[in-house]
């Protein structure tokens, strides 16, 4: 094994690079608001949901694509996806008022995740549709509307533990939705309450990345779709959920180097490559590599649209061997999804300033700490290994590289690490310098924020290109009438 750099290079699409190429316009932000900051990019969101609609139009499909919002709390990104045909996927009783208050009508709006009372309020009172976990969780809902003299509200039935016949492939256990075989008794209760609400369709959510799992599932449901209709039901959509992933790196290779050099220092056969010796979830045992990685597969051959595409290609072993997009077609159901992760790529970086660069053991990795926590980009937190990069200040010399660093954040825990691995950097950062972390808009901005030791959170802006120019808001304060921003 040699001691070559192994980098990570994010995937960097036009509009994002041209954003951190802006080295000025970084930097003033940062001097202005404080590190760290996140930049979302709302024009961005609207390119990758035309991205989506395009794979609707290749297969003739109609129906809804659905924003998960929980992936990003940012009001900028939620309210230029309400100047286009989107729906928002909401999962509390904040995001939903979020939603009613960016724009977005009842009929563009679905109801999942868990619910209080207040939350299933909200939506019954406002006529959003709702995804219904489970027959407890319906008839709260058709007591809420009996109880308020509502209209009836129209329900999507989310389901799980899916399976094939033949070569058996198992959805895998999920705590939300009810399992198939259980459908009967949760027709029975929508036929009971049938005057407070409105079967629509059947849905599913799944927390992994295997097409088949999925095709399975979506097989599954539309056997659903027909068990409905048999009781006289009327069903017409089907709600396949999100994960449809993003690739993060640019380069394959960088990947498969990195992941085989990680699988050789838990095996002690090259210098460790993390802090403390972490194995992203890999141990050495008497010389055999035990555990799981438990790492994002940072770069995906087939991610966002394009794995929506696949998934749809799919042929449906129960069904005749007919691709599912085609049945779908055939039966005039409507495919509703719900990206998040997928509709922010490429939508925002995450910034953070320079502080202190020290050596520790001769030719060891340099510590750098940065005016950040590690819950400010919680990259890690979701398994995502990606390089920064260093934002110069103006003038600033090239400095040496290529260079081995461990990132640190200000908080005072031996925990605060915002990166667990070994970074190598083209070059040594000085401070004042910016390391730009890029992708971070799904998930990584919002989720895991604190204030913990009164440090604050990091504040958040949009921007948008003016032209040649980068020109920016508040979050709070973008709108898509923005003169110059959005859509005019």
């Amino acid at each position: 094994m040699d001691g070559r750099p192994l980098y990570l290079e994010p995937r960097l699409e036009p509009r994002l690079g041209s954003l951190m190429a802006a080295t000025g316009t970084l930097h003033s932000l940062t001097d202005a608001l404080g590190s760290p900051l996140h930049v979302v990019v709302p024009d961005q969101i609207a390119e990758n949901l035309e991205r989506f609609r395009s794979v609707y139009r290749r297969h003739h499909l109609s129906g809804q694509v659905y924003y998960a919002h929980k992936a990003n709390r940012s009001s900028a990104l939620l309210r230029r996806l309400a100047a286009t045909d989107a729906g928002v996927d909401v999962a509390s009783l904040g995001e939903l008022q979020h939603a009613l208050g960016a724009g977005f009508t009842a009929g563009r709006i679905m109801a999942t995740g868990p619910k209080n009372p207040e939350f299933l309020w909200l939506a019954a009172l406002t006529g959003v549709t709702v995804g219904v976990d489970g027959v407890a969780e319906l008839e709260q809902l058709a007591a809420l509307v009996r109880k308020h003299a509502l209209a009836p509200v129209r329900v999507l039935l989310r389901l799980s533990g899916f399976e094939t016949s033949g070569v058996k492939v198992l959805s895998r256990r999920s705590r939300f939705g009810t399992p198939v075989r259980e459908l009967d008794r949760l027709l029975e209760a929508v036929e009971r309450h049938g005057d407070a609400v409105e079967l629509t369709g059947v849905a599913y959510h799944l927390d992994t990345t295997s097409v088949a799992e999925k095709a399975t599932a979506l097989e599954g449901s539309l056997a659903a779709l027909e068990a409905c209709r048999s009781r006289g039901l009327r069903p017409r959509a089907v709600d396949i959920g999100g994960g449809f992933g993003v690739s993060y790196l640019a380069e394959r290779e960088q990947w498969e180097a990195y992941t085989s050099a990680l699988t050789a220092a838990v095996l002690g056969r090259r210098p460790p490559l993390t802090w403390g010796g972490h194995g992203y979830g890999l141990r050495n045992e008497s010389g055999t590599v035990r555990g799981v990685l438990g790492l994002y597969p940072a770069h995906r051959s087939v991610a966002g649209a394009a794995y929506l595409d696949e998934l749809l290609a799919q042929p449906a072993a129960s069904l005749g061997g007919r691709p599912l997009a085609a049945l779908l077609l055939e039966h005039l159901y409507d495919l509703h999804s719900e990206p998040g992760r997928a509709l922010l790529d490429q939508c925002g970086l995450t910034l953070a300033r320079v502080l202190e660069v020290r050596s520790q053991d001769a030719g060891g990795a340099l510590l750098v700490r940065l005016a950040a926590k590690a819950d400010d980009i919680a990259l890690e937190d979701h398994g995502v290994l990606m390089d920064p990069v260093v934002i110069p200040r103006s003038g600033a010399g090239p400095g040496e590289g290529p260079v081995a660093v461990h990132l640190f954040g200000g908080l005072c825990l031996e925990t605060d690490l915002i990166t667990r691995r070994t970074v190598f950097l083209p070059r040594r950062p000085v401070p004042g310098d910016l390391l730009a972390f890029a992708n971070t808009a799904g998930y990584a901005m919002d989720f895991h924020a604190t204030r913990a030791q009164h440090q604050p959170a990091a504040r958040k802006v949009a921007a948008w290109q003016d032209g040649e120019a980068w020109r920016w808001c508040l979050d709070e304060q973008f709108w898509p009438i923005t003169p110059s921003g959005g859509a005019q």
